[in-house]
């Protein structure tokens, strides 16, 4: 079947696919409606030495790094992922799903804090919120531990919750993803009751090849003793030529 012939019977059969992709723009129209936008606002902390590790730098703490602190922004991002912490942050008021994680390709203690949700206000409150959250966390694991303050870890900002940003790739595949299947849905439809009606029995069952619509086939052979058209017309000349030289003197 050629491109030619699948338009012939998507001609042919309208009633069937028109239906169909009806269904489907409305459909489509339905998840792009009630799948909300999502929105993303994420920053960026690092972790610090301590001001006392930090003196023989003259006190730049950036000049003082240790893989132990790589190691504790591992363990303080499992913690602000735990369900634990989950209740407090919500506690405080922040809204949608959090994520904090080292920052991919990081070279250091650097981590991501991430907050998604349907409001960019509540999003970026929300952010700013698990970035006060982790800081005071953080304060706390070494309380616990009867760290003295001067040889604390420190948590410093690097990059601020940032605007939140519309999150559409989701809701877009959803989309597609429906206006795909409804469209795929509504062909099979149109050659299902093609196929149908060319069936013994259908209503649009073409006539035998060589015929004409509402003239009978001539069967293929005839029966014993039936004459053939060119039997006759070979009969009917032997007579005429017979009775012609019967008359001729």
């Amino acid at each position: 079947m050629d491109l030619a012939e699948i338009w012939r019977v998507m001609r042919r059969r309208w009633y069937v696919l028109l239906p169909g992709l009806l269904l489907t723009a409305a459909l489509t129209t339905a998840v792009h409606l009630l799948i909300p936008v999502e929105y993303q606002s994420q920053s960026t902390v690092t972790l610090l030495n301590s001001s006392k590790a930090t003196e023989a730098f003259d006190g730049n703490p950036f000049l003082s790094t240790q893989a132990s602190l790589t190691g504790m922004a591992d363990g303080l991002a499992r913690n602000l992922n735990s369900d634990g912490a989950k209740a407090d942050l919500k506690a405080l008021g922040v809204t949608g799903k959090h994520e904090v994680k080292i920052a991919d390709n990081a070279q250091g203690p650097f981590m991501w804090l991430t907050v998604t949700g349907t409001d960019p206000a509540a999003v970026l409150k929300s952010d700013g919120l698990l970035a006060s959250y982790a800081d005071k966390r953080l304060k706390e694991f070494q309380t616990q531990q009867s760290v003295a303050p001067a040889a604390m870890i420190r948590m410093a900002t690097i990059v601020p919750p940032q605007k939140p940003q519309a999150q559409t790739k989701t809701r877009l595949q959803y989309i597609v993803m429906v206006g795909a299947l409804g469209f795929v849905l509504s062909l099979v439809a149109t050659f299902f009751v093609e196929a149908r009606r060319r069936t013994p029995g259908g209503k649009d069952r073409p006539a035998p090849a060589g015929t004409s619509a509402g003239t009978p086939a001539v069967p293929a052979t005839a029966g014993p003793g039936a004459a053939t058209p060119d039997a006759t017309d070979e009969t009917m000349a032997l007579r005429t030529v017979g009775s012609g030289g019967a008359g001729s003197p």
